[in-house]
């Protein structure tokens, strides 16, 4: 999570295998949804694989 809007920021992020590139909001409030919207994505959305050794 950055400030930084710059094309090359972005750009050298996902170069180096970012999964996402999202800018923090100014205003509290808004920073508080997104935190929760990445929380939801991470924790209920995405399925990650198995931890290397866990049962499938």
């Amino acid at each position: 999570m950055t400030v930084s809007k710059d094309e090359r920021d972005i750009l050298e992020s996902y170069r180096l295998h970012a999964n996402c590139y999202i800018r923090k909001p100014v205003k509290f409030g808004e920073f508080i949804e997104i935190v929760k919207s990445i929380e939801s994505f991470w924790f209920t959305i995405v399925t990650l694989p198995p931890k290397a050794g866990s049962p499938t």
